[in-house]
Order: C-alpha cells, then sequence, then structure tokens
C-alpha cells in the first residue's frame, strides 16, 4: 500500500511537470494546485508581443481640435463671402448697365461762358459755350461743340469735337479715341495730341463705381489668373528658398518671434520712403531725382518679393503643424500651402487692399532686417 502510494505521487509529480513544460497560450492563465486546501500558485504566463502605441497627451490632441475647428470656420467665413460676391455679381450683371452712350440726363452741359475748368465724373461733358480752362471727365466723353482755350482730356472714355469747334490746348485720351471728322479741326498749331488705346469699358465702369475696385469679379478667368498666381509665387518661394535658404529661415523665425517690432520698422520706412522720394523728384536735379526714384521701386519690389516668400514660408509651416503629421511634412509642400492660403486670401473683397497694404510693410521690415543675427528676444 505504501509503495502504490508512493508511486500514485510520482506519477501525479510527472504530470504536472509534463503540463509545465507545454506551451502556456497568451490568453489564459495557468494554475497549478497544490494537494493542501487552499493553497494555489500562480504559474508564469507570457504575454505576446505588441506593436508600440504612440500616445498623444489630452491637451495637444484637444488644442489640434481647436485649432482644426478654427481654421474650418475661416474656410467657411471665405466660401460664404465669395458666396455672396457671387451673387452680387449676378444681381449687378441683371440689371441694365450704361453703355458708351450716355443719356440726355448723364451728360453735364456747359452754355455760356465758363472762367473755370470743367470736371465730370462718370458722366460726358458737352461744351456748347465756350471755357477759359480746361475740360476733364473721368468715366465719361468730351464732346466740344463751342470753344475751349485749355486742355481737353478724357480718362475712360473719348472726345469728340465737332464742326467749327476750336480746342486751344491738348488733348489726352487714356481709354478710348479722339474723333474730329473729316475734316481738320480747329486746333491751335502748338497744341499736342496723346492718345492711349485700351481698357475704355473697364475705366468708364470703375468711374462710375468706385466700389468694383474692391469686388473684383468672380468668374472662371478670374479663378485661373489666381490659380496661376499659386504657381507663380510658388516657383519663386521654391527659387529664393533654394538660393538663400538660411536668410528665409531667420525671416520666419523673426517673424514668429519679433512681428510687432519687424512691422514697426517696415512702416517707419515707407513713411521715410514716400516723401523722400517725392521731394528728390522736387528739388533735385531730373537725373538724380529719377535714379532715387528707381533705387526707391528697386528697393520695394525686391523687399516685396523677399517679404512674400519668408510669409509664404512662415503660414505653410503653421497650416503644416495644424494638418500634417510630422512624417508628411516638408519645405516644397509648406511653400504650396503659404502660396494657396494667401492667393485665396487676397482674393476677398474690400479687405485685400488693407492686406497688400500689410504684406508690403512687413516685407519691408523683414527686408531691412535681413543682415541681423536673430538675438532679439520673444515679445
Amino acid at each position: 500500500m505504501r509503495k502504490a502510494r508512493e508511486e500514485r505521487h510520482k506519477a501525479r509529480d510527472g504530470g504536472a511537470k509534463a503540463d509545465d513544460a507545454r506551451p502556456v497560450r497568451a490568453s489564459f492563465l495557468s494554475f497549478a494546485c497544490d494537494p493542501s486546501p487552499f493553497a494555489f500558485n500562480l504559474s508564469s504566463f507570457a504575454f505576446p508581443a505588441r506593436s508600440r502605441v504612440e500616445l498623444r497627451s489630452p491637451g495637444t490632441r484637444a488644442a489640434r481640435t481647436r485649432a482644426l475647428d478654427a481654421l474650418a470656420k475661416a474656410a467657411a467665413l471665405i466660401v460664404l463671402s465669395l458666396c455672396i460676391h457671387v451673387a452680387a455679381s449676378a444681381q449687378a450683371e441683371s440689371t441694365p448697365a450704361s453703355g458708351a452712350t450716355p443719356k440726355s440726363g448723364e451728360e453735364l452741359v456747359v452754355e455760356g461762358q465758363s472762367t473755370s475748368d470743367v470736371f465730370g465724373i462718370g458722366r460726358t461733358v458737352r461744351v456748347r459755350g465756350m471755357v477759359k480752362d480746361g475740360v476733364i471727365a473721368f468715366g465719361g466723353d468730351v464732346v466740344v461743340e463751342g470753344r475751349v482755350e485749355g486742355d481737353v482730356a478724357a480718362i475712360g472714355g473719348s472726345v469728340f469735337q465737332r464742326e467749327g469747334s476750336y480746342i486751344g490746348g491738348d488733348v489726352f485720351v487714356l481709354g478710348g479715341t479722339y474723333h474730329h471728322g473729316t475734316n481738320a479741326p480747329g486746333r491751335n498749331p502748338a497744341g499736342k495730341t496723346l492718345m492711349i488705346a485700351g481698357y475704355e469699358q473697364e475705366l468708364r465702369e470703375l468711374a462710375r463705381n468706385p466700389a468694383s475696385l474692391l469686388t473684383p469679379e468672380f468668374s472662371f478667368s478670374y479663378v485661373g489668373l489666381r490659380l496661376v498666381a499659386v504657381l507663380f509665387w510658388f516657383i519663386v518661394s521654391i527659387a529664393l528658398t533654394a538660393v538663400t535658404p538660411g536668410a528665409v529661415s531667420r525671416g520666419a523665425a523673426r517673424l514668429q518671434l519679433t512681428f510687432a517690432r519687424v512691422s514697426l520698422i517696415g512702416l517707419l520706412a515707407g513713411v521715410v520712403m514716400g516723401p523722400g522720394v517725392m521731394t528728390s523728384l522736387h528739388y533735385l536735379p531730373p537725373v538724380l531725382g529719377l535714379l532715387v526714384w528707381f533705387t526707391a521701386f528697386l528697393l520695394l519690389l525686391l523687399s516685396y518679393l523677399f517679404g512674400r516668400v519668408v510669409i509664404h514660408a512662415a503660414t505653410g509651416r503653421w497650416l503644416q503643424r495644424l494638418l500634417l503629421s510630422e512624417e508628411k511634412r516638408s519645405e516644397s509642400v509648406a511653400l504650396l500651402l503659404g502660396a494657396g492660403f494667401w492667393a485665396v486670401v487676397l482674393a476677398l473683397p474690400y479687405v485685400w487692399p488693407l492686406l497688400v497694404t500689410g504684406l508690403v510693410i512687413v516685407s519691408l521690415g523683414l527686408s531691412l532686417t535681413a543682415r541681423y543675427r536673430l538675438n532679439w528676444k520673444r515679445e
């Protein structure tokens, strides 16, 4: 009996060792029971290797969500403003517009004798009497049936000189033509004629509706021009970044750290440059004045190019941080995003002149501080 009991214990111990030698499945826990009551031994178990999961903090995820919501709201606002502009343009096109032939109520008729200049804005000026000085029409025609001792000018219109009339000064026509009939006009031999044809209808509409300058017409050609602008600025940004990568990077960092100081420097430069150029043209000799004007123009042009590229880079990096993951970010994508963003923003009606002015000011500040190292503190 005793020997049989020992054999049973040996058989039981051998079975437990065999169970321990078997591979343990990862989804189960293996228990080995001790013969004594209420005594359990937890055997070792293994878990399968899992892929590493990158955890993001809740604050970063919430900030990204808020930024995406703000960007979506801004895009919706831009689309809504463009839709309103399209509807307003369609309504304006449905109303009959006044053509080149003005109505009788839109004419400014000068009869008798006038001793001062005659101005007409958005309407035709018809001279039947005598004008001692000149006649100017902006967005309309000038019809001379009497006598004008001074100059005659039409911007966005034409000049008509009837038979038996007389013009003592020069004739200036921008966007139209000069009609004087088949016979030789009554002109002063010392008078000159300057005529620049083209864009007559655009200048006429601009004079009669100045708000159209702030609200560009939304059409397929306008969208095509915006796409061409995006491509142009993207190519310029790529080229300038390839030539001077350090200057563009320092400019973008300087723009993020000291935006107010850069803007103030650009504003002061613009305030000094404008009156300075006008004063040089007025008081300096013509050659020196022209040299100063050309230098200022070249500085403004190059500053705007450099500033736009820096602003595109900074804006594109900001958009990449909001929209793309870190492995998908690149400098080319940042420049493309920045060029597209500013092309859309500058297409907004009524606000694009202010945005262009701000871009010029910031670009001047960036170009004037490009030689300095980034040793300013964050404001």
